[in-house]
């Protein structure tokens, strides 16, 4: 199975739904983006809500790709927005405390 640094990085999509999930990830906050994406409750971890979202994106993706009928765009933008949040949080969990001189 992939890590999820690799799953990330060979996430490519077109220039335009990255750039507005980029935009909108600027202002992402956890508590009230992951929720309304994943359901109520406890929060997961970064790394398994990173997961979960990968998943639910690629089916976008494929729905985008093949049939375009249906295809809530917004929802798309919606979950990529809360995977360049949650890489982010990640990474910055990962990289520990910074001190600051």
């Amino acid at each position: 199975m992939k890590d999820i640094h690799t799953l990330l990085a060979a996430l490519h999509r077109p220039r335009l739904l990255m750039r507005a999930a980029r935009i909108g990830a600027q202002t992402y906050r956890r508590d009230g983006h992951l929720p309304r994406l994943l359901g109520y409750g406890v929060l997961p971890r970064h790394g398994a809500a990173l997961i979960q979202l990968v998943e639910m994106e690629a089916e976008l993706e494929q729905h985008r790709a093949q049939t375009g009928t249906g295809y809530n765009v917004v929802r798309h933008v919606d979950v990529l927005i809360a995977i360049v949040g949650e890489a982010a949080a990640l990474r910055a969990a990962q990289s520990g405390p910074q001190l600051v001189s």
